[in-house]
């Protein structure tokens, strides 16, 4: 009897061992059979082991970081992770951008994060400082007017406070070249392009060292493409979609705006709008040179591309203390606005990256309340324009390389 009641355990313990061996199989199978998925953004919030990240399409994301998964932290514009350090789940901080690998969780509302790699907030902004402040230093723009394939040379007509005049920018086989796709809005999203895709009309930013009689410059970085500056009234506005129609005032045309989640949109306090308008009136009454932000020779509009000759100054490297840099500064200056804030039959200026063959345009910077500018004088529009350029501007994007 006990001999027997011996082998029933014995048998009974082989089966409990069995199943526990076949569900561990079974869970790894599952497990290998359940793809990996990926998110890239921006830490929202961190309660214990659980983090919330806003993706860069908008939306957000619940992970829980499971116990020893591989957390690295790497330094901004790093390609790769030959430099990373570990970090820990408590030096997250909100503002930090991460990238995540892991699965999705049975109930298909988280994830179980299995790799964090991420870059802190202050890293990035110390990293934009620097370069905004090497883009200051050493960088020009302006318009594009010839491209020499064969010498690897741009002829630029830059803006000056006395007129303009005509630098050539030299590329060699290690100038970064990167060029604004259609519909994007962002600086650090520019795509590395060759110097062929570099049109007649483009604005360009270069950096690098410029000659003596600053007639020539080496450009250890080039970055273009083709913008459109408009000014009218808003005709109709789709705050679901995103969009809205706005009637051009120097072309007539209407044209069809998109607002992404990386369009800054702002919008001009009246006093500050009144105060502007008034120092064009003044300038356009007495002729001199004293004029507002982004008048004189700056102001000219190039042939079919709708974007002022000196748009790629300013912080871009126009003249010191010139005017169209002191105006984007007052617009970087303003706080973001809201969709919503803008109303049917609204006075805007834009600057804008267009959609292709469509003719529509993404809006980089678009802002509100600058009727009194547009009243000011006939040619309104096109004194007091937007730069394309968002590099080092109070954004609050960071870099996209975790």
């Amino acid at each position: 009897m006990r001999l027997g009641n011996f082998w029933t355990m014995a048998v009974a313990a082989g089966l409990i061992a069995a199943m526990g061996t076949w569900g561990t199989a079974a869970a790894r199978a599952q497990n290998a059979a359940t793809p990996l998925v990926r998110f890239l953004g921006t830490v929202k919030s961190i309660h214990g082991s659980t983090l919330v990240m806003t993706t860069d399409e908008g939306t957000e994301v619940t992970a829980e970081v499971v116990k020893g998964a591989r957390m690295l932290r790497v330094e901004p514009g790093e390609t790769s992770l030959s430099h990373a350090v570990p970090l820990e789940l408590t030096d997250l901080a909100e503002g930090d951008r991460i990238r995540i690998r892991g699965r999705n969780a049975p109930d298909g509302k988280s994830v179980y994060a299995l790799e964090v790699i991420a870059i802190k907030h202050l890293d990035i902004q110390a990293k934009q400082e620097r370069e905004r402040e090497d883009w200051q230093k050493r960088g020009i723009g302006g318009l594009v007017k010839a491209v020499d394939a064969p010498t690897n040379t741009i002829t630029l007509s830059v803006g000056a406070l006395g007129g303009t005049r005509t630098v050539t920018i030299h590329t060699t086989p290690s100038t970064l070249l990167r060029r604004y796709a259609a519909g994007s809005v962002q600086f650090d999203d520019a795509k590395a392009a060759p110097l062929a895709e570099i049109r007649p009309g483009d604005q360009l930013r270069a950096r690098g060292e410029r000659s003596a009689d600053g007639a020539e410059f080496m450009a250890e970085e080039v970055v273009s493409g083709t913008f459109r500056n408009i000014a009218g009234t808003i005709t109709t506005i789709d705050e679901a979609a995103g969009r809205m129609v706005v009637m051009d005032l120097l072309s007539g045309k209407s044209a069809t705006v998109e607002i992404s989640a990386k369009s800054q949109l702002r919008k001009m306090p009246p006093e500050m709008a009144m105060m502007l308008a008034a120092r064009m009136r003044t300038a356009g009454a007495e002729g001199t040179a004293g004029g507002p932000p982004g008048s004189g020779a700056q102001a000219q509009r190039p042939e079919g591309h709708g974007g002022p000759a000196g748009a790629a100054g300013g912080q871009a490297g126009g003249p010191p203390g010139g005017r169209r840099g002191d105006f984007q500064q007052l617009v970087n200056r303003l706080p973001q606005a809201k969709l919503a804030e803008f109303t049917k039959g609204e006075a805007i200026i834009l600057v804008g990256t267009g959609n292709g063959e469509s003719g529509d345009v993404t809006a980089i910077t678009l802002l509100g309340g600058v009727e009194p500018l547009l009243r000011a004088g006939p040619r309104g529009s096109q004194s007091f324009t937007l730069s394309p350029w968002t590099i080092g501007g109070n954004t609050g994007e960071a870099d996209s390389n975790p």
